[in-house]
C-alpha cells in the first residue's frame, strides 16, 4: 500500500492524484501531499529511523517517493549545535543552532527540497529540471541535476550575489539571469513550465519539493532526544519552510514518535522585504506584496507563494513575527561568527538578529529550548560584509615588526600581552 493518499487543496479540500500538479483546478489554491499515517505508523519507529542512513533519507517512509532516492543521497542530518556562548549573551541557557550552512552538497537547506524534488522528477520521467531562485535553490538544482544526469535551467535575478552566480556556472547548468526581481522571475518560470513541460522544482513539483523541508523539523526533534523544542525561529522567503517544519513536528506527534508539540514558530524577515511579518504583526488576513529592497537577497521574495500559510503557522502555534534592518542583519552575521564560529549568509543574519530582538523583548524563558534555523553559508554572500569586516594587520617577517604591530594595534591583551612583551 502506498504511503501517499494523494494531494489535497489547502483552500477547498479538493483531492488530486499523485501527479506533477501544484494548484487546484477548482479554486486555484495550493496543493499539499496527504499521507496514510495509519499505514506509516505500522512500520516506523524511533529505532527504525535510527537504523537508517545519516541523511534526510532516514525519514524516507515519511516522504512522497515510492522507491529509493536517486539524487542527493547524502543530503541532511546536519548538526544541531548547543550555542552556549551566544546563549550566554542572550540570557538563554538552551539555545541551539540547526546548522544547514554545512548541508551537502551546496551549503544550504535547499539541498533537502531539491533532493526530494529531483528524485520525484525521475519517478515522473522528466529529463529536464529547472527553478526560479534567489540563489541557493539555483545552486542546489544545478549541482544535483549534474549528479543525477538531468539537463537543467536556473532562472535568477540578474543582480544576484556573484558567488552564487559563479557556483551555478561551475555545475554546467544553463543560467538565465533575468532583469527583474524574484517575483518577476517566478512569473516568467510559471509561463515557461506550461510551454516547455519541464520539471520546475518550485512550481509544478512544489508539493513534493516543499515536503523536503519537513526533514529539517524531523532532525531537530530526533537530535533533541525525540522532543519538540519550545521555540523555532525561521527565516521566511516563500514561506514554505516554517510551515513544513511545523507540519513535520506534528506528524511525529501523530505517529507517536514525540509526546507533544509545544513549539511556537517565529517568522524572521528583513524589513526591506517583510510581507509575512507585516501580515502577522498587522493582524490582517490578506498578504500585501512588497517590492524587495534588502541585502538579504536569498529571502527577498515580495509576493511569497506560501506567505499566508506561513502567517497562519505562526498564529496557530502561538508564535510571533519580527523583521530587522540591513544593519541588524550584518550585526547578526558578525554576532554568530564571533560567539559560535559559524559564518552564515544574510538569511542567517536575519534569524540571529530577530532571535536577539525577541530575547531582549522577553519572548523566551531562560530555560526554554530555542532553536534558530541557519539555512545558508556566508561564503556565498561575502560582499555584503566587506565594508564592515576587520582588516588584516600587515607586518614584515621579523619579530621587531611583530612586536611593533602588537603594541600599536593592541592585538594582545591581558596575560598574553604581558608574557609576550
Amino acid at each position: 500500500m502506498s504511503k501517499v493518499l494523494g494531494m489535497k487543496c489547502r483552500e477547498c479540500g479538493e483531492m488530486y492524484p499523485v501527479e506533477p500538479l501544484y494548484v487546484c483546478e477548482v479554486c486555484f489554491g495550493p496543493l499539499e501531499i496527504v499521507y496514510d499515517l495509519d499505514s506509516i505508523r505500522q512500520r516506523v519507529s524511533r529505532e527504525s529511523i535510527a537504523a537508517g542512513p545519516t541523511s534526510m533519507w532516514r525519514y524516507i517512509d515519511l516522504l512522497p517517493i515510492e522507491g529509493e532516492p536517486t539524487v542527493g543521497k547524502s543530503v541532511g542530518w546536519t548538526p544541531l549545535v548547543h550555542a552556549r556562548r551566544l546563549g550566554a549573551e542572550l540570557s538563554l541557557n538552551r539555545l541551539y543552532i540547526k546548522n544547514d550552512s554545512v548541508n551537502h552538497p551546496t551549503l544550504s537547506f535547499k539541498d533537502r527540497v531539491v533532493a526530494l524534488a529531483l528524485s520525484k522528477a525521475r519517478e515522473f520521467g522528466f529529463e529536464v529540471v529547472a527553478c526560479a531562485s534567489t540563489g541557493n535553490l539555483a545552486n542546489s538544482v544545478a549541482s544535483q541535476a549534474a549528479e543525477g544526469g538531468f539537463q537543467s535551467y536556473v532562472f535568477i535575478p540578474a543582480d544576484l550575489e556573484q558567488g552564487k552566480i559563479l557556483a551555478n556556472l561551475i555545475y554546467g547548468t544553463n543560467v538565465l539571469a533575468v532583469s527583474g526581481n524574484y517575483d518577476e522571475v517566478n512569473r516568467l518560470c510559471s509561463e515557461a513550465a506550461g510551454r516547455y513541460g519541464w520539471a520546475f522544482v518550485n512550481i509544478n513539483l512544489r508539493p513534493y519539493y516543499g515536503d523536503g523541508s519537513k526533514t529539517f523539523g524531523y532532525e531537530i526533534a530526533e537530535q533533541l532526544g525525540w522532543r519538540s523544542p519550545d521555540h523555532v525561529i525561521v527565516p521566511c522567503a516563500g514561506g514554505s519552510l516554517i510551515s513544513k517544519i511545523y507540519k513535520g513536528l506534528n506528524e511525529l506527534f501523530a505517529l507517536g514518535l514525540i509526546s507533544s508539540v509545544p513549539t511556537k514558530m517565529h517568522a524572521a524577515q528583513a524589513t526591506g522585504c517583510n510581507p509575512i511579518t507585516h501580515l502577522v504583526k498587522s493582524g490582517a488576513q490578506v498578504l500585501r506584496p512588497v517590492k524587495p529592497n534588502t541585502i538579504a537577497k536569498s529571502i527577498a521574495i515580495g509576493n511569497p507563494a506560501d506567505g499566508y500559510f506561513a502567517a497562519e503557522t505562526v498564529r496557530r502555534s502561538g508564535g510571533t513575527a519580527e523583521d530587522v534592518s540591513d544593519e541588524e542583519v550584518i550585526e547578526g552575521i558578525r554576532l554568530l561568527g564571533r560567539t559560535e564560529g559559524i559564518f552564515t549568509e544574510t538569511a542567517g543574519g536575519v534569524t540571529v538578529a530577530v532571535t536577539k530582538k525577541l530575547a531582549e523583548r522577553g519572548v523566551f524563558d531562560r530555560e526554554e529550548v530555542v532553536v534558530m534555523a541557519i539555512t545558508g553559508n556566508g561564503l556565498k554572500t561575502q560582499e555584503v560584509i566587506m565594508g564592515d569586516a576587520r582588516r588584516p594587520t600587515y607586518i614584515q617577517p621579523n619579530l621587531d615588526s611583530l612586536e611593533t604591530a602588537l603594541r600599536s594595534e593592541r592585538l594582545l591583551t591581558g596575560a598574553g600581552f604581558k608574557s609576550a612583551l
